[in-house]
């Protein structure tokens, strides 16, 4: 545990993440990562972790955290290693027969509220369109009204932000 300050106290370059990695390719990193996960003891190890309901994304940044923590490779290696070990623990679960969490968040909710309010927007356009009484859609009505104002504008004035906001304040 690092302790608030102890960098000004403690000895420089003393912990292994102070000094340079021990492996500066990501393909090193990721040969190195993927010998320890084969092994028999930490396989058995990473597939009862995940019996148990920790989720592959999880498990991931914990082996790369701690191989950096190590002085094994620096943090930007382990960016770029991290869709593999992902993808090793995930492909090795489901050869395993394990039911697990991925650990992504799942975004179809969020999708389909998006879905559903552009819908809705689409379906009140319509309507207006085919509820105006003269038979016009009351949009294109709307659209022409407002390039009419624009083009009465008197061009020496300032058509800035500041010019809106003084006729939003009663300089009009």
């Amino acid at each position: 545990m690092i302790i608030p300050g102890q960098s000004l106290t403690a000895e420089p370059k003393n912990a292994p993440y102070e000094n340079p990695p021990e492996m500066n390719t990501p393909e090193d990193a990721v040969r190195w990562h993927l010998d320890r996960l084969t092994e028999d003891d930490r396989f058995g190890s990473l597939l009862d972790a995940m019996e148990l309901g920790l989720d592959v994304v999880t498990i991931t940044e914990g082996l790369l955290r701690g191989a950096v923590m190590e002085g094994r490779h620096n943090v930007d290696i382990s960016l770029i290693i991290a869709p593999v070990i992902h993808e090793f623990i995930k492909t090795s679960a489901e050869e395993t027969d394990i039911d697990f969490e991925e650990g992504i968040p799942d975004d179809t909710e969020d999708n389909e509220q998006v879905k559903y309010r552009i819908n809705a927007r689409k379906a009140k356009k319509m309507i207006a369109e085919y509820e105006s009484e003269d038979g016009e859609p009351i949009v294109e009505e709307e659209e022409e009204e407002a390039t009419e104002e624009t083009t009465e504008e008197d061009p020496a004035q300032p058509a800035g932000l500041m010019s809106r906001m003084s006729k939003l304040e009663g300089g009009m």
